[in-house]
């Protein structure tokens, strides 16, 4: 593949910039890759350990004849990280995302884009529970999906080549309506992780519990609740402020469901209980077909030392 964007300016060098700086990298789909972030220590682990090709120390000056911006901030941070860079950018240049919402990000950023800018939004599916600039790795968006979420009147060559760029880093691709991006989010990751850090905060709470027995004896369901709940809690509680209508709404369906079971459980119904379980393990057999997950024993992660 050859050169997508001359410049690239990665704002924020968490995970995904990271990631993204490596793979743009492994692929050769930028000239020069420029970074920021707000703490000047990660800016010097980032320039210690060669994450960009230049690391500059605010972010008007990073985004300078960028050809491609990409805001890789909490979503809180995105109105100020937009009206700090809008004077600096290039005619042409194509500003976008990675925000977990879609809704609240375009109304914060779009406002301070130039005319003559492109402002393409996007959310790669893809993540762990580490953070900041030592964490990203070339292969996290590979068989991972990234939503392109074109705001109206979108210039349609911005956005095929915004979509090129995560294609070539190894992601499928798919366009959404922000709206509905932020109910299936909802769905596939906001109210999960807000059901794990509720989970993991009861066995904290419970005195009948102790924590050396919670760490010792965890099976698999709290193990996966607990690396959910180790995600950037910066991050998180901005999604659930700015995604606060879908996430309620699903939450309400979640607590619905959940008093239903609650009811069989009480009055002995096996049979509901048995059929409710035997229609959601379908939904785990189609993540795995859909290459979204792997069926190896212990989720792949492989023999524990």
């Amino acid at each position: 593949m050859s050169v997508l964007y001359d410049r690239v300016a990665l704002i924020g060098l968490g995970l995904i910039a990271g990631s993204m700086s490596l793979a743009m990298k492994r692929a050769g789909l930028a000239g020069e890759i420029v970074g920021y972030a707000r703490s000047a220590e990660t800016r010097e682990v980032a320039r210690e350990i060669g994450l960009c090709d230049r690391i500059e120390d605010t972010a008007a000056d990073a985004v300078r004849g960028a050809d491609l911006v990409v805001l890789c901030v909490p979503v809180g941070a995105m109105n100020a990280v937009a009206a700090e860079i809008g004077p600096a950018l290039k005619s042409g240049a194509t500003v976008s995302d990675v925000g977990s919402v879609k809704r609240a990000v375009i109304e914060a950023v779009a406002p301070h884009i130039p005319e003559g800018v492109h402002f393409i939004p996007a959310h790669p599916l893809a993540g762990t529970e580490h953070s900041g600039p030592r964490s990203g790795f070339a292969e996290l968006f590979d068989e991972r999906w990234c939503l392109i979420v074109p705001v109206d009147g979108a210039d349609e060559d911005a956005v095929e080549r915004v979509e090129t760029l995560w294609r070539e880093m190894g992601s499928n691709t798919d366009r959404m309506d922000a709206d509905h991006h932020d109910l299936v989010l909802a769905v596939t990751s906001h109210a999960p992780h807000l059901i794990a850090y509720t989970m993991v905060g009861v066995a904290d709470d419970l005195g009948r519990v102790t924590g050396s027995e919670v760490i010792k004896y965890s099976a698999a369901g709290f193990r996966d609740f607990t690396r959910i709940a180790a995600s950037d809690p910066t991050m998180w509680r901005d999604v659930f402020l700015n995604n606060k209508d879908a996430t309620l709404e699903i939450l309400g369906r979640f607590t619905e469901e959940l008093f239903a079971l609650q009811r069989a459980i009480r009055t002995g119904d096996g049979e509901h209980l048995h059929d409710y379980f035997t229609r959601t393990r379908a939904i785990r057999r189609g993540i795995i077909e859909a290459r979204q997950d792997t069926d190896a024993p212990d989720f792949g992660r492989g023999k524990r030392v």
